[in-house]
């Protein structure tokens, strides 16, 4: 999953993987993986001024997005919908509405992940997510920036991509790449350890909007399992 912690986000992600439909998702697709020839276009990018750009100016950000799993083999995995909001410093909002419907809340001190199905919510100090979650790197403080390198800026499929790669170990992904259209985001792909890319279309996304406090903040609906440092 994207935008999980790191302590909770491999548990997630074989979550919903196990309960995936395969057959209903129809064959392989060309693929999604944005192909070395175009990483190597770093002079010909704007990708990096871009996500300065959006850092500098953007305190937060709403859309919804639809999101695909594909594998090393270009097989598509799984595809979900939901919404998302972020605002800085350190709080987000990432709803998955279908096909399973889940919800991660960072309310700036700990990330919640509230799997609606299993009814078990999973809750992690935000210090433990840093360094693994495209999220976090979008509303994050200059702590959570500063555990992504910069590692390329190159233009590819109408919009100008910034890569990263995590600085730390145990990250559960080696390459996160966005793409923007001037400030705005529109694109985020993730490369896992086994080669499967996890792409993010954000549809509509709307740059600064007067967000209310309660969209980051989550209570544990009663009677379901709590997992964690609340726990």
């Amino acid at each position: 999953m994207a935008v999980c912690s790191r302590t909770a986000s491999g548990k997630c992600l074989r979550r919903r993987r196990r309960r995936i439909d395969r057959a209903g998702l129809g064959a392989c697709a060309a693929a999604l993986v944005l192909v070395h020839a175009s990483a190597a276009q770093t002079a010909d990018g704007d990708g990096r001024a871009a996500y300065e750009a959006f850092i500098a100016s953007v305190r937060s950000l709403r859309a919804d997005f639809e999101q695909e799993l594909w594998s090393a083999d270009n097989e598509l995995i799984e595809a979900s919908r939901g919404s998302m909001a972020l605002e800085r410093p350190n709080r987000f909002r990432w709803r998955y509405d279908a096909p399973f419907e889940q919800l991660i809340v960072a309310d700036g001190d700990r990330v919640w992940i509230h799997d609606v199905e299993l009814e078990q919510v999973t809750v992690a100090p935000l210090d433990e997510s840093q360094g693994a979650s495209p999220a976090l790197l979008l509303s994050g403080d200059e702590a959570v920036r500063e555990s992504f390198e910069i590692v390329g800026s190159f233009t590819f499929d109408g919009l100008d991509w910034v890569e990263l790669e995590p600085a730390l170990d145990g990250a559960d992904f080696s390459a996160v790449r966005i793409g923007f259209s001037g400030r705005v985001p529109r694109r985020i792909e993730l490369t896992d350890g086994l080669g499967q890319v996890t792409r993010v279309e954000l549809l509509e996304p709307v740059l600064d909007p007067a967000l209310p406090p309660e969209l980051f903040e989550f209570r544990p609906p009663p009677g379901v399992d709590v997992i964690g440092a609340d726990g």
